[in-house]
């Protein structure tokens, strides 16, 4: 099971505004500043239900090295997260679709935030709604 990821970002205002967005349909609200001290930087956290598990730090992002994808309860979710992730900046990628090369219950879809890493959003259940 994954704890946490950390995610080094160029503009830590311009990112926390578009994932505070895009992961909102996922059930994604609750925030957490994290002041760094002793040389740890800044993280801004994301999770649910008092866990934080994805957090941004301010730097030079290396976005072909890191892959990330949240779960999604249905496919309207995974459309709901398309929609608000395009609305708040990011670039599509792969659209809302089945993935049947992966899994006959694999609904995905992939955007780039704003600093180009690839983000995606997937249910895995046969959930359409």
């Amino acid at each position: 099971m994954l704890d946490h990821v950390i995610v080094t970002v160029s503009d830590f205002t311009r990112s926390i505004a578009f994932y505070a967005q895009a992961l909102k349909p996922l059930g994604i609200t609750d925030f957490l500043d994290y002041k760094g001290q002793d040389g740890h930087p800044d993280l801004k956290g994301f999770g649910n239900d008092g866990r934080f598990f994805f957090w941004l730090k301010e730097g030079r992002p290396n976005p072909d090295a890191v892959h990330f994808g949240f779960v999604a309860k249905s496919h309207a979710e995974v459309n709901a997260f398309f929609v608000a992730a395009i609305a708040a900046g990011g670039r599509e990628k792969t659209a809302p679709a089945p993935q049947l090369q992966y899994h006959p219950d694999y609904y995905a879809t992939w955007v780039l935030d704003p600093d180009g890493h690839d983000v995606e959003v997937v249910n895995k259940t046969g959930q359409i709604d």
